[in-house]
């Protein structure tokens, strides 16, 4: 199947480079129908001859003809001199734009001159080699989307990686690489599988292949929540270690620890392993929400199963048992279902919890007995007493 359409594109932010002179290009993750995903680069001026042809294409879905007819979105001109915070500002505009673009008729979103526009070229292949003078500065959009110049302030510094075993890569999106290769990574996903860069080469790279230059330790790791997010599986999965889990499609998890080596630890009912987080979905997402693998990779390899592998470290990298991520699941739901027979008992025996007790009543001050008529008159003067008698 070739590439027939497009699923989505990502802004991933945008680069300065220096050669042959300084500009600014955006970085782009194309997803194609056929689950390939491939980085393009593109400037914002040729971005802009891509639309101003798209309307001249479309005239009445531009609203030349009529304006109320127009659906191809707006997109603002490039300015005299597009500097640094102009490429920072238009970051949120052009996503919404990609965005609305892809969502219109087949005939606009699947169109050649869209669909050419962002094929790959033999200049998205190359990167800048180490005799050029001065090395781009990466940008990358902020996660929520929004590219805000205050979110800002400085070039991003790419993290460093090593390889410490040698990868050979199983699909043209993917990058190989030789122990001791040190790499650049600009996306870390959740799936295990990180785009990384180096020298001339890009793609993507298995995660558990990668160690940081400073510790074993990946700081970025998060705790173990023993709560647990409920997940269900995509894609089943048969357990190859002992320390895995074997679920099947539809079957409902809880997630109790994501690393970002793609292998999260799951829960089903007391028992605990390692699965693809490939393979799982938020419950209650929407399919069409869940992301998806790319064409031709599976789950990642665990760095349990890699041969040969040569740290620059001499401690290993920290990593819970299977064993310890049981027992304190088990303790954890234990100390969750006393706490409700504990609060029954706090009531007291005996006593009904009525679904609303009402405030008690303040006291009322005792009200006193009212005098007899003789005490009355008694305590009156004479005068009184005679203008009383009646009444009383």
């Amino acid at each position: 199947m070739g590439d027939t359409a497009i699923r989505h594109i990502a802004l991933l932010g945008f680069e300065k480079r220096f050669v042959p002179s300084q500009h600014y290009v955006y970085m782009f993750l194309v997803k194609w129908q056929d689950l390939s995903e491939k980085v393009v680069y593109r400037r914002f001026t040729e971005i802009y001859e891509f639309h101003k042809t798209l309307k001249e294409m479309f005239p009445i879905e531009a609203g030349d003809i009529n304006p109320e007819s127009r659906v191809i979105p707006h997109l603002p001109a490039p300015r005299w001199f597009d500097g640094q915070r102009a490429a920072e500002s238009r970051q949120g505009a052009l996503s919404e734009y990609l965005h609305t673009l892809l969502a219109l008729p087949t005939k606009i979103s699947r169109c050649p001159h869209l669909l050419n526009f962002f094929k790959v070229r033999p200049d998205d292949l190359k990167l800048p080699t180490d005799s050029q003078a001065k090395k781009p500065e990466t940008y990358l959009m902020p996660k929520d989307g929004r590219g805000n110049a205050a979110d800002i302030t400085g070039p991003l510094i790419l993290q460093t990686y090593r390889a410490i075993a040698t990868y050979e890569k199983s699909s043209p999106s993917e990058m190989a690489v030789t122990a001791g290769d040190v790499v650049d990574v600009v996306e870390k996903s959740e799936s295990g599988w990180w785009f990384c860069q180096a020298k001339a080469r890009r793609g993507w790279v298995p995660a558990s292949f990668l160690e940081p230059l400073d510790s074993p330790d990946e700081a970025e790791d998060p705790e173990p929540n023993y709560a647990g997010e409920p997940y269900i599986a995509i894609k089943g999965y048969t357990a190859v270690e002992e320390d895995e889990v074997s679920l099947s499609e539809g079957d409902a998890i809880e997630v109790i620890h994501k690393l970002l080596d793609g292998w999260w630890v799951v829960r089903k009912e007391d028992a605990t392993g390692y699965f693809p987080s490939m393979y799982l979905q938020k419950a209650g997402q929407a399919p069409a929400q869940a992301p998806r693998p790319g064409r031709g990779r599976g789950a990642p390899p665990r760095r349990s199963t890699i041969r040969n592998a040569q740290s620059i470290h001499q401690r290993a990298r920290k990593r819970l048992s299977q064993d310890a991520y049981r027992r304190n699941s088990v303790r954890f739901l234990q100390q969750r279902g006393r706490q409700s027979p504990q609060r029954k008992q706090r009531r007291g025996p005996g006593r009904r919890a009525s679904p609303q007790t009402p405030p008690r009543a303040k006291p009322q001050p005792a009200v006193p007995p009212r005098p007899s008529a003789d005490l009355i008159l008694h305590r009156c003067s004479e005068s009184t007493k005679r203008k009383l008698a009646p009444a009383i």
